[in-house]
């Protein structure tokens, strides 16, 4: 797989999906931020504005996803552009990389837990970073298996996702790092 073939989907937002695009511009992996009008990122490489259209596109049922995720989500216009624009995220990738906290229902915690059950639906290759546990997790279909050191996740598509939690903590950034290490020196 070449560098120049390479492209993270992402958000842009402060923490895992600034942290994911810094590795990228790092490695020198073209990176598309999908974004939408007020919304507050930090990354401005590879921004892709969202038209009004393009969001409804991405749309879902907030009460299914509540259901799905067994947590209530909070019915604004803001929450169901985010989550919109999460559907793109995933969409654009093959294979998706979250920084975040695996929780006791097999979900992951906060908003970023929708991009990766939507991986699940889509049957996408899935690896969470747990900063709890710290350590690599991959979805087996029906449960998280913790990866061992030598079995840590490498970048296997040129076509990935990257996102996660806004809270990144240094254990965060160095899984995000040696992703990107394993893969691409």
């Amino acid at each position: 797989m070449k560098k120049e073939d390479c492209i993270l989907f992402s958000g842009g937002i402060k923490g895992a999906e600034e942290e994911f695009g810094m590795n990228a511009e790092r490695f020198g992996i073209d990176e598309i931020n999908f974004t939408f009008e007020g919304h507050a990122i930090v990354r401005r490489r590879g921004i892709r504005v969202l038209t009004h259209e393009e969001l409804k596109n991405g749309d879902v049922s907030l009460e299914y996803i509540s259901k799905l995720m067994n947590r209530h989500y909070a019915k604004t216009p803001m929450i169901r552009k985010v989550l919109q624009s999460i559907w793109y995220q995933i969409n654009g990738g093959r294979e998706i990389y979250v920084i975040g906290e695996i929780l006791e229902d097999k979900t992951v915690k906060g908003g970023t837990g929708w991009g990766a059950e939507f991986a699940k639906l889509c049957n996408k290759p899935l690896y969470v970073f747990d900063q709890k546990y710290n350590s690599w997790f991959s979805w087996n279909q029906t449960e998280w298996l913790e990866c061992k050191k030598e079995n840590e996740p490498v970048i296997g598509h040129p076509h990935f996702t990257g996102t996660g939690t806004r809270y990144l903590e240094e254990n965060g950034k160095r899984a995000i790092a040696g992703l990107f290490e394993r893969t691409f020196k």
